[in-house]
């Protein structure tokens, strides 16, 4: 037997590191995670995927597909600086991590992958605010070096060349979009208390803090409160809270003590996966909802849904899917407020088919992300490796 007649060697398995805000006990957070992680075994099923996690407990225990969690908040460096050097390549995001406090805490792990020969690749990343001199510093530095940058929404590619990061930026979708529904049962709906045979309204509120400093508390859980009332009245509803993080739940407290008919109010109380409340959406009637992710999974279900957009990357998705886009949550827009979800539910019949239009187009831009990763892992190891993914079969749903 000649040489040319043995089969070529399998090109190792590469390995792959996931960075993000991940083990933090954001839903948004985790559904995104679930999502990339998904794309990179579409891509390469033997991959080993280290995700660098705040919580690596947490995401050992949620997310079963990764081989590696890594802790890298407050621990020693150097075994978290060696498993970096190990890898063929960081995957960063996606979701809104470049903002101020936060992006040069990630851009820190970035540089030094770059110090080390790992080439680096941004995931449908949000951006932004950002103002603070250190972080702009950092992303302006530390993004022109990585292999590729593909951002989320037009908001985020603004906010990048404003402070002058100077490269071809994408712009795709959030991964999220593509995240696969979960039964969320009968016996979930009575363990919560809630009614099986009445309209329910979803309503997902958040806490101020850097990536929504211009909220005032008082201020938007009144005008929040409004809304549920007069939901409730219109629609004949109960009102059900969706918490994303641990802090959204003190959030909907304040804005039920608020409501007249706090009766009418609920907040879901179990812990649940991402899926789970994708699939819980199925029940629900209608959204007005502030957490970006509570809106997409309300959209990805069909639903009429009222973003609040606290932020740009709200308004963005509320501009993209067609919805009311509102400016800002003040209470002096209450009125304004009110007319636009009564005109929500009374021409949301005309507006469905446009909103599913509009979320395939959505999911189709997610999906270039996946595909923009492939080429680059097919890079990676010069195309030698026989098995290739079949993206066919990372679709909404599988």
């Amino acid at each position: 037997m000649t040489l040319d007649q043995f089969p070529p060697a399998p090109a190792p398995d590469l390995r792959i590191g996931l960075l993000g805000s991940y083990g933090g006990c954001n839903t948004g957070d985790e559904a995104i995670l679930k999502c990339v992680l998904s794309c990179l075994r579409a891509h390469r099923p033997q991959a080993r995927l280290v995700v660098f996690s705040r919580n690596a407990e947490h995401t050992r225990t949620h997310q079963p597909a990764a081989d590696t969690v890594v802790d890298w908040e407050g621990v020693p460096q150097k075994p978290m600086l060696d498993t970096l050097a190990g890898l063929d390549l960081l995957v960063l995001g996606g979701g809104g991590i470049l903002y101020d406090g936060e992006a040069r805490r990630y851009l820190r792990l970035v540089r030094a992958a770059h110090e080390r020969g790992v080439p680096t690749f941004a995931y449908a990343v949000g951006a932004g605010p950002l103002r603070e001199a250190d972080d702009r510093e950092a992303v302006r530095t530390v993004l022109p070096a990585m292999t590729e940058v593909v951002v989320r929404d037009e908001e985020s590619r603004l906010v990048l060349e404003e402070v002058g990061v100077d490269r071809d930026l994408t712009v795709t979708a959030d991964p999220a979009l593509l995240l696969p529904p979960e039964p969320f049962t009968e016996q979930m709906m009575r363990q919560e208390g809630l009614p099986l045979d009445s309209r329910l309204v979803g309503m997902s509120v958040r806490e101020p803090g850097r990536a929504a400093e211009k909220l005032d508390e008082d201020d938007y859980h009144a005008l929040l409160a409004d809304v549920a009332d007069f939901l409730a009245r219109r629609l004949d509803a109960h009102v059900v809270f969706v918490p994303m993080e641990r802090q959204d739940v003190r959030h909907a407290h304040g804005v039920l003590s608020r409501m007249s008919a706090p009766d009418l109010g609920r907040i879901l109380n179990n812990s649940y996966s991402p899926g789970e409340i994708l699939g819980f959406m199925d029940h629900l009637d209608i959204v007005v909802g502030m957490r970006l992710h509570v809106v997409i999974f309300a959209a990805l279900t069909g639903l009429p849904v009222l973003p609040l957009p606290y932020s740009g990357k709200v308004f963005d998705f509320a501009r993209r899917t067609g919805a009311p886009a509102l400016v800002g949550v003040a209470r002096e827009q209450a009125g304004l407020l009110l007319a636009e979800v009564d005109r929500l539910w009374d021409e949301f019949p005309l507006r469905q088919e446009d909103l599913k239009a509009r979320v395939r187009g959505l999911q189709e831009r997610a999906r270039e992300t996946c595909v923009r990763l492939g080429a680059l892992l097919d890079s990676l190891d010069g195309g030698a490796r026989a098995e290739r993914a079949d993206l066919s079969l990372f679709t909404p749903g599988s």
